[in-house]
């Protein structure tokens, strides 16, 4: 089932819109740098109206969700949210059934796209289905056929995409890819890019993929042999991940094997045999990356999943959290749990209305001491105020970032009876004279 969700308005605050003018001028001004003409001014870098910026002035909320569940007990989530970007480039595979003749295996996957959405959106519909068609993916599993059937997929849509991007008026567009592969005895973790999975077991962050970026050693050392260099942490400057599928500007090394090109399109695959212990996984772009660890993810949303049955609204608030925790691109996540995922309990729930009823009660006295003062409630300075106060038992991971909905109402609440005491006020006065 698939629903289309809006965020709460929300007042999005100046130092989050401060920083994405800087960043905004930093990216333009590498990237004018290859532009410039004889004669160019350096004052001509601050005409904002020579390259299109790649931010919005003010982060589209919506969120596109997704939920559902198979017969062998997986359940999962999905949402995903445009944010500061000005395109949305993100695309999603969500498989709780793999295919026919695969009842009781899974797949889901992440596609973060770049310079472009076809290459996301491409694989998003068919890398699966080049996966399954190598022959390497069997219901008697084993193990390194299904490993090698999942890279020569990826080798195969990436060959069959070149020859489409030369004979058909593509964009120039690449894409990360981040997937599981669930069969009843294993999970298969893949990886090509710098998007992330991670498992969590027993409570903890059991295994997650590493990311491919163009400095780590490995990485650079095909990118020299192929004749390109590292600069800015980026290939030659420009592109910041080292695998991908699609970026075939970036794969004209004719010398260079398909493998050994300056962006290579072979993930990395990785399997571990399923335990009772296993709780859930996570699927998501580095958009989710950018704003949040491993371990304060898996903490969070270990925490979410004992005050909430909805897996749909713990993924809108981990895309709340990395926004306001100053993320500025796509963010795209899946939450996939098994039978050993934590559940609602009612002490959970009865901590979390406590912990509500101190923060609302914080705000109210922050608005007070405004108002001593004789001046306006500003929502921000109530947020930097509470962000200074050491508040115990906040959602590990979250910090008060994550109770924003519930500073944000408890401030409509007490500004509002604030404004409206102070207007009788001064009603009174104009009425004595």
């Amino acid at each position: 089932m698939r629903t289309a969700r809006r965020a709460s308005t929300v007042e999005v605050p100046s130092f989050l819109r401060q920083l994405v003018k800087e960043t905004e001028k930093m990216v333009t001004f590498f990237f004018k740098g290859g532009r410039r003409h004889p004669g160019t001014d350096e004052d001509d870098f601050d005409n904002e109206e020579d390259i299109p910026s790649p931010y919005l002035q003010m982060p589209i909320l919506n969120k596109d969700t997704e939920e559902g569940g198979s017969k062998c007990g997986i359940n999962y989530a999905m949402a995903s949210m445009q944010g500061w970007r000005a395109q949305m480039e993100d695309a999603h595979t969500c498989m709780p059934e793999m295919a026919d003749g695969f009842p009781d295996w899974s797949y889901f996957a992440v596609y973060d796209g770049h310079a472009g959405r076809t290459v996301a959106q491409y694989c998003s519909r068919h890398l699966l289905d080049f996966i399954l068609d190598t022959g390497g993916v069997t219901v008697g599993e084993d193990v390194e056929q299904v490993k090698g059937g999942i890279r020569d997929g990826f080798l195969g849509i990436d060959s069959h995409m070149y020859t489409l991007a030369r004979n058909e008026s593509w964009d120039h567009s690449g894409s990360t890819a981040a997937a599981v592969m669930i069969s009843p005895r294993n999970i298969y973790f893949i990886n090509c890019g710098d998007s992330r999975t991670f498992l969590c077991r027993n409570g903890q962050v059991f295994f997650y993929t590493e990311d491919h970026k163009p400095f780590n050693p490995r990485e650079k050392e095909r990118i020299q042999n192929a004749g390109g260099s590292v600069t800015l942490q980026r290939i030659n400057g420009s592109l910041a991940v080292s695998r991908g599928l699609g970026d075939f500007d970036f794969k004209e090394v004719e010398w260079r094997a398909q493998t050994e090109q300056l962006v290579s399109p072979e993930p990395e695959v990785y399997e571990l045999k399923r335990t009772p212990e296993d709780e859930f996984l996570v699927v998501a772009c580095d958009g989710v990356w950018d704003a949040i660890s491993n371990e304060e993810l898996c903490a969070f949303v270990r925490n979410r999943l004992q005050v909430c049955d909805d897996l749909r609204d713990i993924c809108a608030q981990v895309i709340d959290l990395c926004l306001y925790k100053g993320s500025l691109d796509n963010i795209s996540i899946i939450i996939i749990c098994f039978d050993g995922a934590p559940k609602v309990k009612p002490e959970a729930l009865q901590h979390e209305t406590e912990l509500e009823q101190i923060i609302e009660q914080k705000v109210e006295e922050i608005i007070q001491i405004i108002r001593a003062k004789d001046k306006e409630p500003d929502l921000l300075y109530v947020m930097k105020f509470l962000a200074s106060e050491n508040i115990p038992g906040l959602p590990p991971g979250g910090g008060i970032s994550c109770k924003r909905d519930c500073i944000i109402a408890a401030y409509q609440k007490y500004a509002a009876v604030f404004r409206s005491t102070e207007q009788m006020e001064t009603g009174g006065s104009e009425d004595s004279n």
